[in-house]
């Protein structure tokens, strides 16, 4: 079955040359385009799309947050930020805020590509050039956790569900495993009692504030 495309841009050229670049690929068919974010929402309801491809900054929002309201409505929806900035905070906002993958428009069509095929197949797991890099210079710098994991942990010590999680956190509960399975990685933990446990002696939650 072909990959159901959505392009969310302002520019018709991106558009176009995307269009162009998927029409050589026989699993990959552009179903939509949409120009601003209230066209994007009509687009993808009306085309039932695999994937999004969603420019950082459109003129009625922020691409990235209007991803995480997407994934949340639809947490199946493979989301690709196709856009022209690159640096380590964005990619963090990408990551954080659920999204399938994040590439630059100077990136190799090869890497659009594969970052829109990734999307459909493994929508809450994220990629993007460079990640593993730019994840020890977040630990490096930034501390272990990043702030939404960080948030994920401090409900989880007040026992909140993990559908409560989403919930507050208005997310997908795929969305919330996949924070909680990268938090057991980090800490090297099997649940959320030994994580609650490693995060207090590693100081990244205050001891006074930890539950049993």
């Amino acid at each position: 079955m072909s990959i159901r495309l959505v392009a969310v841009d302002e520019h018709v050229l991106l558009r176009l040359g995307l269009a162009s670049v998927v029409a050589t690929t026989p699993d990959i068919v552009l179903v939509g385009e949409a120009a601003n974010l209230a066209q994007a929402e009509r687009v993808v309801e009306e085309t039932n799309p695999s994937v999004v491809t969603i420019e950082l900054t459109l003129p009625d929002g922020d691409g990235i947050t209007a991803a995480g309201r997407l994934r949340t409505v639809r947490p199946g929806l493979g989301i690709v930020l196709l856009t022209a900035s690159s640096d380590d905070s964005l990619l963090y906002r990408a990551l954080d805020a659920g999204l399938s993958a994040y590439v630059t428009k100077s990136a190799p069509a090869a890497s659009v590509l594969a970052a829109v095929r990734h999307a459909a197949t493994a929508p809450t797991s994220f990629m993007a050039p460079g990640l593993q890099t730019a994840l020890a210079r977040r630990h490096t710098h930034g501390g272990l956790l990043s702030p939404r994991e960080r948030q994920v942990l401090l409900l989880m010590r007040d026992g909140t569900s993990l559908p409560a999680i989403a919930t507050q956190l208005e997310v997908s509960e795929a969305t919330v495993k996949t924070y909680v399975s990268r938090l057991y990685s980090k800490l090297r933990v099997n649940n959320r009692a030994q994580a609650l446990m490693v995060a207090v002696n590693q100081g990244l939650l205050p001891t006074s504030d930890a539950a049993a």
